[in-house]
């Protein structure tokens, strides 16, 4: 049996202002935080490159994002000047930022160092 559209689409987890810190703190491995903005077009084009890493890491890697337009507090919080950005969380620190819509392999790249890194 293969898994629904709807089944990968609910792995993703949208952020708040409200939800950021408890989901962080509640989340395991590496976590890819996506900022971005519905009227971004490198944002959308780069979206399903995050989803597909996400869905290859077999649960090492938990795709996040933040909608900057909803949520700008967290943008500047975390310095997000350009979009798309993605952080890289794991316990809870920043350990690597990717700014633009990069290709995918050297999303995967730095995706498969850090999760694989303690």
């Amino acid at each position: 049996m293969t898994p629904s559209r709807d089944q990968d689409v609910a792995k993703t987890i949208h952020l708040t202002e409200q939800n950021f810190d408890e989901a962080l703190a509640a989340a395991s491995g590496l976590v890819m935080v996506d900022f971005w903005a519905a009227w971004c077009g490198p944002c959308r084009a780069i979206a399903p490159v995050f989803e597909a890493l996400a869905e290859a890491s077999e649960g090492q890697v938990t795709l996040m994002k933040v909608n900057v337009d909803e949520n700008p507090g967290l943008a500047a919080r975390y310095d997000v000047r350009s979009i798309p950005t993605i952080l890289l969380v794991k316990h809870g620190m920043v350990v690597e930022r990717v700014v633009g819509a990069v290709p995918k392999a050297v999303l995967q790249d730095i995706v498969s160092a850090q999760a694989s890194s303690q």
